[in-house]
């Protein structure tokens, strides 16, 4: 099955595609959406985190033995020879050379590491509930909750775009995020809300 990603999508451009493949979109109705939840943090979205099913290239300076390729675990860690047992799921391949670094220098002078990431099999979303194409889609770019809909079909008849929710795992648990469809096309006050590799988008139903 071809999926399509608009990942440069315009806003208006979106709620049209939304709109046309609706035949109706249900009126706007109290919800628990956090006002946080469409304003994720500057820069959270510019460095690629690592993820579940990534290949990265483990080099550490003058020690063949240390060096490795290693794919991250479902569940998100990997294993390396004297480092041991790291978690490196949500981290960058900065952030996690600078891990391996501290744990090697309890065995080795200054430990120079390098972290490349030789393959990207993490960055797919689900896309879940009342869509006319449920499905898995990778994406190889940033998208927002509007990208993921239109790439699933848009909402079905019985869909409630005032009540979507997107499911996150984060290292204290899973996380839900309220988001209304129909308020976030009609203000531009908020920045659009971006997914993360991993996240589950669901459109509840009536």
């Amino acid at each position: 099955m071809r999926r399509i990603v608009f990942p440069n999508t315009s806003r208006p451009v979106l709620l049209a595609i939304l709109l046309a493949v609706c035949n109706s979109v249900a009126a706007p109705s109290q919800t628990t959406d956090a006002p946080s939840a469409m304003s994720p943090a500057a820069g959270a979205q510019d460095e690629f985190h690592l993820g579940p099913e990534d290949v990265i290239e483990v080099f550490v300076y003058k020690e063949p033995d240390l060096s490795t390729t290693v794919t991250v675990r479902p569940d998100g860690r990997i294993s390396l020879p004297l480092a041991g047992e790291l978690d490196a799921s949500g981290k960058s391949a900065v952030q996690l050379q600078e891990e391996i670094a501290e744990r090697l220098k309890r065995y080795i002078t200054g430990p120079l590491v390098n972290v490349m990431v030789k393959q990207i099999n993490s960055l797919k979303i689900s896309v879940l509930g009342e869509v006319r194409k449920p499905d898995v889609y990778r994406i190889k770019n940033r998208v927002t909750v509007l990208d993921a809909i239109a790439m699933a079909g848009g909402f079905t008849d019985l869909a409630r775009p005032t009540r979507v929710v997107v499911l996150r795992n984060t290292p204290s648990g899973q996380q839900r995020i309220r988001i209304n469809i129909n308020q976030a096309v009609a203000t531009d006050t908020n920045p659009p809300f971006y997914l993360e590799a991993m996240d589950t988008v669901y459109v509840e139903g009536r």
